[in-house]
């Protein structure tokens, strides 16, 4: 493995906490983005005007749409988007680039983002083949900006949709706490995964820091290590409890570390007496169908929290068998699972449709429009040329950011759950459903099928 050099005192990229800063967003890349670029610039075509879309060539299994997120990240991305001198310094010195012309440093050196960026708002739901994103810049922009546009968009929009789902499945009434911090796949995921799930219907997140910077109130309760922990210098769980209440008297107390029905007794008595006012007690293991049905009967009227790899189907089976659940923790697996396997492919350079013929990786050629139409309750959508008009269908994709300027306003946590939830309420009962959901209808317009057909038969000949 090669180590860079130090490179200067204010920024040193041979640092080994590798650790994300905003200065590094553009080496945030994969090499070949780099080099392409670079093979680009000695051809002469790095500025030709070229159109990438990115989209879902299929549904994760089990999932009949998905719900768009990370549009934030992405274009706070494109605004920082340049190469420090280090940067390149950093890169010289690997000497992979050795035979790279030197008007590719001179292009790194005085880039910005300048291009136009097309994009389905945050907390849409889409399904395969849909773009959800297109930008448009010259063709070195473009391609560099791939890795990160893909990284952002196709992870948060996974904890998106599984989040959408969770609240579709359990409720507007239950409390929906996101917990997957410690299960995230690096801190970094932890936070977008925070974001993603309050943005998509989530009521909180107990990681303070993703809680703080999106202006939200952190919710958590206590672990077990305090009830053992307490247990054994004070001498009993019941002073664990009392002290931990003292202290913090609007949290839920956690009452599976030994016995929960015998800790859900003590604590009746304690309700009953006027000793303790309890917010909520949560169970993180056993039974919790029968657990929560013996604590409310216990405890009337005190909500009832459970956690403990939870899913949304998890949650309908304890629904359907009559659970006595006010809310749920949700970690690992709304922070893992199937991944979105987003793509973000070339549809067009200098005005040439382009299209790829792979095996099972055919895509469709040409800028496209996603136009939504709604017939008897199922939603009907149209994937067209960006050159075509509907008079009654919705565009899904809106111009964002216009010659590298931003034209969206930051939106609200609250305004992308609001269309979320809309979102996911207009679909039909069949595409929502947990098992076998079917997708929406995705139909071809003429136009794109009839591009389609003759870029197929122009690139054969080549």
């Amino acid at each position: 493995m090669t180590t860079f050099p130090s490179l200067d005192t204010q920024h040193d990229l041979s640092r080994q906490e590798l650790t994300l800063s905003t200065i590094d967003y553009s080496l945030l890349t994969d090499l070949y983005q780099l080099t392409m670029a670079a093979c680009y610039t000695g051809e002469c075509i790095e500025q030709r005007w070229a159109s990438f879309e990115m989209f879902v060539r299929r549904l994760p299994e089990n999932f009949g749409y998905l719900i768009a997120m990370g549009l934030e990240q992405a274009l706070e991305y494109l605004e920082k988007f340049h190469f420090s001198p280090s940067h390149i310094a950093a890169l010289k010195a690997t000497g992979i680039f050795a035979h790279a012309p030197d008007r590719f440093w001179t292009l790194l050196a005085d880039t910005r983002f300048t291009g136009d960026v097309w994009a389905v708002p945050e907390g849409t739901a889409v399904f395969a083949t849909e773009p959800l994103l297109r930008v448009e810049a010259p063709l070195w922009q473009a391609q560099l900006v791939e890795t990160y546009l893909l990284n952002t968009l196709n992870y948060q929009t996974l904890i998106a949709t599984r989040a959408a789902r969770l609240r579709d499945v359990a409720g507007e009434q239950a409390t929906l706490l996101e917990f997957g911090t410690r299960r995230a796949f690096s801190p970094q995921a932890s936070l977008w995964a925070a974001r993603a799930a309050l943005a998509a219907g989530l009521d909180a997140t107990s990681n303070v820091l993703a809680a703080l910077q999106l202006g939200q109130q952190p919710s958590g309760t206590m672990a077990h290590a305090l009830v053992m922990a307490l247990s054994a210098v004070e001498g009993s769980e019941d002073q664990a409890f009392t002290a931990f209440h003292r202290y913090f008297p609007g949290a839920s107390l956690l009452i599976d570390t030994y016995d929960s029905i015998a800790a859900a007794r003590r604590l009746s008595a304690k309700v009953r007496s006027g000793e303790i006012k309890l917010a909520g007690v949560r169970i993180d293991s056993g039974d919790l169908l029968a657990l929560s049905i013996e604590v409310r009967s216990l405890l009337p009227g005190v909500p009832i929290f459970v956690s403990g790899d939870l899913d949304e189907w998890e949650i309908a089976r304890l629904k359907a068998n009559g659970a006595k659940i006010d809310g749920y923790g949700l970690g690992t697996r709304l922070v893992t699972g199937s991944p979105v396997n987003g793509v973000y492919k070339l549809v067009e350079i200098d005005g040439i449709p382009v299209m790829k013929h792979s095996s099972g990786k055919v895509t469709y050629p040409g800028r496209k429009q996603v136009f939504r139409f709604s017939e008897k309750g199922h939603i009907i959508d149209k994937l067209a040329l960006a050159s075509e008009s509907s008079k009654e269908g919705k565009p899904l994709l809106e111009l964002v950011v216009e010659k590298g300027k931003r034209l969206q306003r930051l939106e609200t946590l609250a305004e992308i759950r609001q269309r979320t939830i809309a979102s996911v309420a207009s679909l039909s009962t069949e595409t929502r459903q947990l098992e076998t959901p079917v997708s929406a209808i995705v139909e071809i317009s003429g136009e794109l099928q009839k591009l389609t057909e003759e870029t197929k038969k122009r690139t054969a000949k080549s």
